[in-house]
């Protein structure tokens, strides 16, 4: 089933990963396999509720495309998964799929286990069908660190050898990283603590409020500069960051992650939990965006939660992360642009893909309300800042609804790239900066664009189903 049906829900988005009905969360797992790239996620099959989780499924050849596929992860009565088979990865292990994830059992107190999963098929291009252990390869957190925060295990390599992180919170409010040698997937070597919020760049980047680091991410890049993505973790999910460094031995048998710079991931307050996938030449990036209205209307609805469309992330020399969109979402733009003059309304469509370059302060207007109220994107280069202002279109509460401000090094022009799909409304100021949110337009309000100041420079796509290849 293609993503790309129209919905009966406008708010709906139809270009990225949802399923096609009820909840999803974290994405887990993105991976490569035989010619596909494949992405499960965090999902309810009987409701738009967060629990009972399974693992959703979509496979893509070109990250444009997505196939549905039946879920792949599901809860077994008895087994340590049995409240949930919650957020993981997945990895190549000696030629066979493999999915390594938190299994919840039915006496949990917030602490997980570490579960695998494995493709029943390795020869299937799909991966439709898995095989869950029986025994958790990791029953719990180390003893002595008094963890009360234990999920979400990532696997990398360093130093031809592979380990893991888990994302923990201990019982002083202290969130970090655990360390964990699984060189073979099946015995797991507790290695010590990766990372943790005393970190004086962690401090500064993030401050003192979280009390857990969810979803852990680390990759290095090209040119040998290691990147830590955590979800912060306040007793709910608040933000997403990123420190980048070096990885360097600890101790006799272990790593510690020495960081250099650290800031917010995405400036919006709809981007969480993000993961990433590691291949030749560059790292993609997905997350999820939640529902930014309540509960009784996601219900109505039927749906809540959608994944961001994939980014491409690497690291400016400066320490900083250079976000931006997947060449690829290239292929959903349709064949013929609309250009605007300044000053002049063009309609826009439900899902649209905008670039403008701003040379002096610029406002693009997005939405006018039937009160003549204006949701807008404004942008100053020689103040190196993009406002999102959305005060009219309130989310859960009216402190939530104010202004988001994102700054990048000030120039001489600003480029911002708009990616909207129904309600989900991504920003990329630059490569500098990213602002995701949700916007759910009323009846009565027009969606159309009108950029003012500045003789910016604007072209705009909508998004079309892309022809198949």
């Amino acid at each position: 089933m293609s993503l790309a049906a129209p919905p009966r829900d406008p708010h709906a988005p139809r270009f990225r990963v949802r399923p096609p009905a009820h909840w999803i969360n974290d994405p887990n797992g993105p991976f490569r396999w035989r010619g596909r790239y494949h992405l499960f996620y965090q999902h309810n099959p009987a409701a738009p509720v967060h629990t009972d989780m399974h693992w959703g499924h979509v496979s893509s050849p070109d990250l444009a495309r997505w196939e549905h596929h039946p879920v792949a992860l599901t809860p077994t009565p008895g087994g340590p998964d049995e409240a949930g088979c919650w957020s993981g990865c997945t990895v190549d292990d000696a030629g066979v799929p493999t999915a390594v994830y938190t299994g919840i059992d039915r006496h949990h107190t917030g602490i997980g286990t570490i579960c695998l999963a494995r493709a029943a098929d390795p020869d299937d291009a799909a991966l439709t069908e898995w095989r869950t252990l029986p025994v958790p390869v990791v029953s719990g957190p180390p003893p002595g660190l008094d963890v009360v925060m234990f999920r979400d295990p990532f696997v990398f390599r360093h130093a031809g050898r592979r380990w893991a992180l888990v994302g923990a919170g201990h019982a002083d409010g202290t969130p970090s990283v655990l360390l964990y040698d699984c060189d073979d997937l099946t015995d797991w070597r507790f290695a010590g603590v990766l990372a943790d919020g005393h970190d004086p760049v962690a401090l500064a980047a993030f401050g003192d409020g979280a009390v857990g680091w969810e979803c852990p991410q680390m990759w290095a890049t090209d040119d040998g500069t290691w990147v830590l993505v955590v979800s912060l973790w306040d007793g709910d999910p608040c933000a997403t960051g990123y420190l980048t460094g070096r990885l360097e031995p600890s101790g006799t048998a272990g790593l510690r992650f020495s960081a250099s710079t650290g800031g917010t991931l995405d400036h919006g307050r709809d981007f969480y939990a993000p993961a990433v996938l590691r291949e030749p030449g560059r790292t993609l990036m997905w997350a999820w965006s939640w529902e930014a209205r309540g509960q009784t209307e996601a219900e109505r609805a039927g749906w809540a939660g959608v994944l961001t469309a994939p980014r491409a992330v690497d690291v400016h020399p400066d320490g900083s992360l250079r976000v931006t969109p997947a060449p690829e979402l290239e292929l959903l733009r349709a064949p013929a642009p609309f250009i605007t003059a300044p000053g002049t309304p063009v309609p826009l469509p439900q899902a649209y893909d905008l670039t403008v370059t701003a040379r002096e302060r610029t406002t693009v207007r997005l939405l006018r309300s039937a009160t003549g109220a204006e949701l807008t994107v404004r942008l100053d280069p020689a103040d190196g800042t993009l406002t999102l202002d959305r005060g009219d279109w309130p989310r859960r509460t009216a402190e939530e609804s104010g202004p988001v401000v994102a700054s990048v090094p000030p120039g001489t022009e600003l480029d911002l790239r708009v990616l909207v799909d129904g309600s989900l409304y991504e920003l990329f100021a630059g490569d500098r900066a990213t602002v995701t949110e949700r916007v759910y337009r009323r009846p009565d309000d027009v969606p159309e664009l009108v950029v003012t100041g500045g003789g910016a420079a604007v072209t705009g796509w909508e998004l079309v189903p892309p022809t198949p290849g």
